[in-house]
Order: C-alpha cells, then structure tokens, then sequence
C-alpha cells in the first residue's frame, strides 16, 4: 500500500510560479511511475504530467515549455514545478503512483495509475 501526501499548492497571480511536492511512503521501493493529475470545477481529471522510474516523461500540451516533472527517489519525493501560470491552471491537483508495470514513458490515463493522494489546491488570479 502507498500513500502520497501532496503539498505546495496556494493561491499566485498569473505569470507566477508554484512548485508542487508529493512524498510517497510504504511500499514505495517500487513506483514504477508517478504522476500529477488536475480537475477544475466542473471538468473531468485531467493528466498533466508523468514521469517513469527511469526518467522518462510525458508531459500535456496544454502545460508543455511551462511545468516540469521530477522525481527524486532517494527521498521518495515527486515535484511538479509550474512557470507562468495561467489562471486556466487553477484546479485541484493530484499526486498518482503505480507500482506495476508501466509504459516509457507513462500515459497519461488516471485509469493507468493505482494510488492517489489527497490533493492540493492550486488557484491562479488574473
């Protein structure tokens, strides 16, 4: 069982910047892949970005040359940093890990992944 705990979600004007962390415990010494989901009001979850235990990563469209997706294993930590917000970013977004098999680099599919935190709220003004 793996638990994710998301932070470093606020509130920032637009063209600002926000750098999103998830730290995942038990059973973690195998997540294959991690990944941040978001779903504004209204909207369906949507995948932003994802990134499999040997680096690979696949990030939206619509954040491509503004997020960046890392992960830092030894302190089983993922980050997400988000450059030149939009307030079309304001969501809730999720922390997801699989621990299976997965794909190089991952989908984005919240179906693909197993394990989801509790999410962080990321609201940008204009």
């Amino acid at each position: 069982q793996v638990q994710l705990v998301e932070s470093g979600g606020g509130s920032v004007q637009a063209g600002g910047s926000l750098r999103l962390s998830c730290v995942a415990s038990g059973g973690t010494s195998s997540t294959a892949c991690m990944g941040w989901f978001r779903q504004a009001p209204g909207k369906a979850r949507e995948g932003v970005a994802a990134i499999h235990e040997f680096g690979s990563t696949r990030i939206a469209d619509s954040v491509k040359g503004r997020f960046t997706i890392s992960r830092d294993d030894a302190k089983n930590t993922l980050y997400l940093q988000m450059n030149s917000l939009k307030p079309e970013d304001t969501a809730m977004y999720y922390c997801a890990a699989e621990i299976g098999v997965c794909t190089s680099p991952p989908l984005l599919s919240s179906g693909y992944f197993e394990y989801w935190g509790q999410g962080t709220q990321v609201t940008v003004s204009s």
